[in-house]
C-alpha cells in the first residue's frame, strides 16, 4: 500500500516517520520530495585507460571529487555525479520507500536510477545522476529534486537496515567496496 499525504502526516506527526529538516511543502500527494544538499561528488579524470575495481575501496575513495558547501551544482553534459538530499530521514521497520527523479528534472535531460530505502534505513539520501542533455546543467541547494513514495510492508521486517552499510549517513556516502562472496 503506497502511503497518502494523509497518512505521511499521520506517520510524521506520531514520530514514525522522522524527517529534518521538515516543511509540510514537501509533502505531496503521494509522497515527499527531497531537497538537495549543498554538496557534490565529481569523478576525477583518471585517464583514459582507468578502469574502476569496485572491489578496491582505496581506489573508489580515490576516484571521486568531493565537493562540501557549494552555491551552485553543476552537472557537465554526460557526466555521473553523486547528490545528497538535504533531509535526513529515519523509516520504521515496516515502511519501504522508493526513490526517483522529479519528472521536471528528467524533461531537463537529468536521469537517476530508482533507489530502494529499506525498511529501518536512517540517514540522507545518496542520489546518483547522470546529465543526458548536451549541455551542463546547474543545480541549486535546497531545490525540490527527488520525490520518495512510501509503501507499508505487510509485516515489519526481520532484519532492518538500522545496521546496514549506508544506515547512519550524512551527505554524500561513495559507494562501498564490492566483495565477492
Amino acid at each position: 500500500m503506497i502511503l497518502s499525504d494523509f497518512d505521511l502526516l499521520n506517520f510524521i506527526n506520531s514520530k514514525r516517520l522522522k524527517i529534518e529538516p521538515f516543511n509540510a511543502d514537501i509533502v505531496r500527494e503521494n509522497g515527499i520530495d527531497f531537497r538537495l544538499a549543498d554538496e557534490i561528488a565529481h569523478h576525477k579524470d583518471m585517464g583514459k585507460d582507468f578502469i574502476m575495481d569496485p572491489s578496491d575501496e582505496a581506489m573508489i575513495a580515490n576516484s571521486y571529487d568531493v565537493q562540501k558547501g557549494q552555491d551552485k551544482l553543476i552537472i557537465k553534459s554526460h557526466e555521473q555525479v553523486l547528490l545528497s538530499t538535504l533531509e535526513y530521514v529515519e523509516i520504521p521497520d515496516d515502511i519501504v520507500g522508493i526513490v526517483e527523479l522529479r519528472s521536471t528534472w528528467a524533461r531537463h535531460g537529468l536521469s537517476m536510477p530508482p533507489t530502494i530505502i529499506d525498511a529501518g534505513f536512517r540517514g540522507t539520501v545518496t542520489l546518483e545522476v547522470i546529465n543526458n542533455a548536451p549541455n551542463g546543467i546547474c543545480l541549486l541547494p535546497n531545490t525540490r529534486f527527488a520525490h520518495i513514495v512510501f509503501i507499508k510492508a505487510t509485516s515489519r521486517v526481520e532484519k532492518s537496515y538500522a545496521t546496514g552499510s549506508y544506515s547512519g549517513q550524512r551527505g554524500i556516502k561513495l559507494p562501498k567496496a564490492i566483495k565477492s562472496e
